[in-house]
């Protein structure tokens, strides 16, 4: 693969996990105003009117064309625009402020979760290299969080509930992730909007019965303008920006490798509330050069395994040609 598409796919899954990363905090005072249900249901439905205007205007009409894949995207559309931004947010909504740095954190259990889906289900076993690459950045991402203090999970077990809500939403994610793979001659830009555009239906739909039935409450326009500001961001980076860069990343990279930077997000989470008056302790400085290590011996390891095949390609080539 070219060298130069390769660092280009690694920027893009950095740009949306650094974006992810900051969404947690925004939400964090968002969700004190709003239910998870409307405000995923207007975050991604703004972003679907958007994502739709660019793919007409990038590749027209035809684009929209299901090409008997309607039922693929219908799903991969839930696990991610309802399954993961509502049972996440949710979650962390239900767990308080502790919930900001428990959904961020739960982020880095992608890598494990990709690992266990593909070896359970299409018996894939994942190679040595990515297996030790993932366990140091998720070692880097507890220490970063939990500080060196493993009290932290003790006070996880009352809050069973809103943590299933998470990891089922970081299981959706995961899926969606690897559906990417089963549209390999489809853009970025269109797998993107039309995995939204459906996600985000059947979110409104769930959004509307649960409304009728006196779970979900309506925000009023005042509400609206309280998190307005939450809003716009959330449409912006985590959502467009976000969207189409992981996409893009993982298209080039694989899903098992544009995962591993997912460890990126509860690092972001960290440092802005940090920022916000956390103090910086040894934890934080070893836990982040852990996950960077990881993330670039992954890399080494990953261009050394393709100049291997490379060079056996070519040297099979020249005995047939001899």
């Amino acid at each position: 693969m070219n060298k130069s598409k390769m660092i280009l796919g690694a920027i893009a899954c950095l740009i949306a996990s650094i974006s992810w990363g900051a969404m947690f905090p925004v939400a964090d005072h968002a969700l004190e105003y709003i239910d998870p249900f409307y405000f995923s249901t207007i975050r991604y439905g703004a972003v679907s009117i958007a994502l739709i205007i660019l793919l007409w205007i990038k590749e027209g009409k035809k684009a929209f064309q299901l090409e008997g894949k309607g039922k693929l995207l219908i799903f991969f559309g839930v696990m991610a625009f309802t399954v993961y931004n509502v049972l996440v947010f949710l979650g962390q909504m239900l767990m308080g402020k502790s919930g900001v740095m428990v959904a961020s954190i739960m982020e880095a259990l992608m890598p494990m979760i990709s690992i266990a889906i593909l070896w359970g289900y299409k018996n894939v076993k994942p190679k040595k290299y990515m297996m030790i690459s993932m366990v140091i950045a998720f070692v880097g991402a507890m220490f970063v969080i939990t500080k060196g203090d493993m009290a932290f999970f003790l006070t996880l077990k009352n809050n069973i509930m809103p943590l299933a809500f998470i990891l089922m939403g970081v299981v959706g994610w995961v899926i969606y992730t690897m559906g990417g793979h089963s549209f390999p001659e489809w853009s970025t830009l269109r797998y993107s909007t039309l995995t939204c555009v459906f996600g985000t239906a059947v979110t409104a739909i769930l959004t509307m019965i649960g409304t009728m039935l006196g779970y979900v409450s309506v925000p009023s326009m005042g509400t609206i303008a309280v998190v307005k500001y939450d809003l716009l961001f959330m449409m912006v980076l985590p959502g467009i920006v976000a969207l189409l860069c992981w996409n893009y990343g993982v298209k080039i990279l694989s899903s098992i490798n544009g995962i591993l930077f997912i460890n990126f997000v509860p690092i972001t989470t960290l440092v802005i509330m940090m920022v916000q008056g956390y103090a910086i302790t040894i934890f934080d400085i070893v836990g982040t050069l852990l996950v960077i290590t990881a993330l670039i011996r992954n890399n080494i390891c990953q261009r050394q395994e393709v100049n291997k095949d490379i060079q056996f390609i070519q040297e099979r080539q020249l005995r047939s040609a001899g």
